[in-house]
């Protein structure tokens, strides 16, 4: 059974003031405003994010992982609308490669410290590209990278061509479940049936998504069961990939609790 107070101690013990007040809106009934008042401290004078809203990236430079933490995060906030989400949209568009998508990484990560798989590479990241486009989409926005951002992922996501990359597979379904082409999106889906190799809830978190057409009941109960087994002594859920400094581990861990909260209570087990 999870223990929501163990959790709520580990939160006000190791969150930074954005997670607080994240948890604050997301289950203690605070208003979002604070959140997105936190949020515009990781921005940057060209419409990006950085600053470590990403844990695995400490330095200050604008980065396509850093825009989409703080779009998902206006999302989850309901922050339709905000002035930032349109600027940020403008720095993507900034970085686009000539495919319409974008890079995993900046060159200027190199200035700072970072998780060693955070290396600049001269190619396009679905990853990122998806990620980011389906964030802006949550959000409503019609800013014109989207065009070419999402001619970008259905090729890609229609040819198949990222079932050997667990992270753009992620994604790719994240981006499925944005879009507004239900049908074309739906389609897509069902040729990922039994071809993902991911866990339910890796791939599909939240029970009115279009991707639990992925998944068996079974086999998101069973996600639903190891997810709340996974809470630690100190109240605290942890993360699959590797720590790398005690900062960022705490910051994972923290965004991690939240996550594992959230998924519980939508699916009744909170």
């Amino acid at each position: 059974m999870t223990d929501l107070d163990t959790a709520t101690d580990f939160i006000w013990r190791n969150a930074r003031l954005l997670d607080r007040h994240r948890f604050a809106h997301l289950f203690l009934g605070a208003g979002a405003e604070p959140v997105v008042t936190a949020l515009r401290a990781y921005r940057n004078p060209d419409g990006g994010f950085g600053n470590a809203l990403e844990p695995d990236l400490r330095g200050t430079a604008s980065q396509p992982a850093a825009v989409q933490s703080a779009l998902e995060l206006l999302a989850e906030a309901n922050a339709h609308g905000d002035p930032m989400i349109e600027p940020a949209a403008d720095f993507l568009a900034s970085i686009t490669r000539p495919d319409s998508g974008i890079p995993f990484v900046l060159p200027t990560v190199r200035e700072h410290p970072r998780a060693p798989w955070w290396e600049p590479a001269d190619k396009t990241s679905l990853t990122q590209t998806a990620a980011n486009a389906a964030a802006l989409l949550r959000l409503g926005s019609q800013h014109p990278w989207l065009e070419g951002a999402s001619a970008y992922c259905w090729a890609r996501i229609e040819a198949l061509d990222f079932l050997d990359d667990s992270y753009d597979t992620r994604y790719a379904v994240v981006f499925l479940d944005a879009v507004p082409d239900a049908a074309r999106a739906g389609a897509a889906l069902d040729t990922l049936r039994g071809r993902t190799g991911l866990e339910a809830l890796d791939v599909s978190p939240w029970p009115d998504s279009r991707s639990r057409r992925l998944f068996d009941r079974d086999e998101v109960d069973a996600g639903l069961e190891k997810l709340a087994a996974g809470q630690s002594e100190d109240g605290g859920w942890t993360f699959d990939f590797p720590a790398w400094a005690p900062v960022q581990e705490l910051d994972w861990r923290v965004v991690s609790t939240i996550q594992a909260l959230a998924v519980l209570r939508a699916h009744g087990r909170l």
